[in-house]
């Protein structure tokens, strides 16, 4: 599986107007329920703060990547929200997060669910990456993006 097809365009939500982690959680949950038409919100929402009480996932200036694992979902899913005004996340370096790359996965794929977070680091040890999402406008821009630069990593390996 490619991030490409993790982060689809209806999963990309451009113009978070969460304030803060929870909210975020919440929001981008519920665009999945919406999108995927599932009723299992609430059993997502306590995988992702199961997993964020372990340690914060604000990972890196200005991105978070909350994932979960849950038998709620029959395969891995991800979901991206960009904010323009920054999210109070309390993140690692304690600065506010742009980037919400939140990622669900089955029990039974904690193996591929490592390998996709290892190559989303590596996606995003790449700072040019972080400005051109900050400035899509569409999900369907962001999409291509994260295409263009995994296609790029892919091709460097």
């Amino acid at each position: 599986m490619f991030l490409y097809d993790l982060f689809p365009p209806q999963l990309i939500k451009v113009g978070l107007e969460s304030e803060d982690k929870d909210e975020v959680f919440e929001e981008l949950v519920d665009y999945f329920c919406q999108v995927q038409r599932c009723d299992e919100r609430e059993e997502i929402l306590t995988a992702l703060k199961a997993r964020e009480l372990k340690m914060s996932t604000g990972i890196r200036k200005g991105i978070a990547v909350p994932h979960g694992q849950t038998d709620m979902v029959e395969r891995m899913y991800g979901v991206l929200g960009i904010s323009k005004r920054g999210i109070e996340y309390d993140a690692l370096d304690g600065e506010p997060v742009y980037l919400v790359f939140m990622i669900l996965a089955p029990h039974k794929d904690s193996e591929r669910h490592l390998r996709l977070l290892k190559r989303l680091t590596q996606l995003l040890d790449n700072g040019e990456f972080f400005r051109d999402l900050m400035v899509q406008k569409d999900a369907q821009g962001a999409s291509g993006l994260i295409k263009k630069y995994e296609d790029i990593l892919i091709a460097l390996d």
